[in-house]
């Protein structure tokens, strides 16, 4: 096991042991930090894969909108209506609060599903196949922006295990060794002088 370089003084004994305490304290809050971090991590995952189960439902009855509207009404007829079509959509990034933490998430904030074309152009399969698109893009926005939450918490969990590593396989460990070698110094060097005293004084009663 490897120890400090230190020399065995008292001094350096106290100063070791404060060290201990402290990386011992701070192993035990970062053990219980990463583990309600494995939790709200876990729980995003969990709520990632219930909107992925959304989305595959959301898709799988949009597309066969968008067929039926294309079949209705015709590809170019479709694509001269959506030309003049534009919705305004927000991103921005925004604090969110998880396991204690502060993280950076994603806002995203969707226009109203609004039918942009005249009602003389209109058809009941465009009407549904806008809706229908809007309902994937709300699950979209909503999985990017837990996915970030998830993605966040992750980094954060590997960040605080590689601290629960270090501390438990070299600071903690480095110290517990260099406490054990000074004390075993210190005690060597107390025995040493009590022989030594005794010593002295047999040789000053003989005299």
């Amino acid at each position: 096991m490897i120890k400090e370089n230190i020399a065995p003084t008292k001094s350096n004994l106290i100063r070791v042991k404060e060290r201990l305490a402290t990386a011992e304290e701070g192993y035990d809050l970062l053990e219980q930090k990463r583990e309600i971090l494995v939790m709200e991590l876990m729980a995003k995952v969990e709520q990632v894969k219930l909107l992925e189960r959304d989305l595959d439902a959301r898709v799988a009855s949009a597309y066969p909108a968008l067929k039926r509207m294309l079949i209705v009404v015709g590809r170019e007829r479709a694509d001269r209506l959506s030309r003049n079509i534009r919705y305004r959509f927000e991103l921005r990034e925004k604090q969110v609060s998880a396991a204690g933490m502060s993280l950076p998430g994603l806002e995203i904030k969707l226009p109203e599903a609004e039918l942009k074309y005249s009602p003389a152009n209109s058809f009941a399969e465009c009407d549904e196949t806008v809706l229908e698109f809007f309902e994937v893009l709300k699950v979209c926005t909503e999985l990017a922006a837990v996915r970030t939450i998830a993605w966040r918490l992750a980094r954060e969990v590997r960040k605080t295990q590689r601290r629960v590593n270090a501390l438990e396989k070299m600071v903690i460990p480095t110290a517990r060794e260099t406490r054990v070698y000074i004390e075993s110094s210190l005690e060597e060097r107390d025995r040493d002088s009590f022989f030594t005293s005794k010593l002295l004084k047999r040789k000053a009663g003989k005299e």
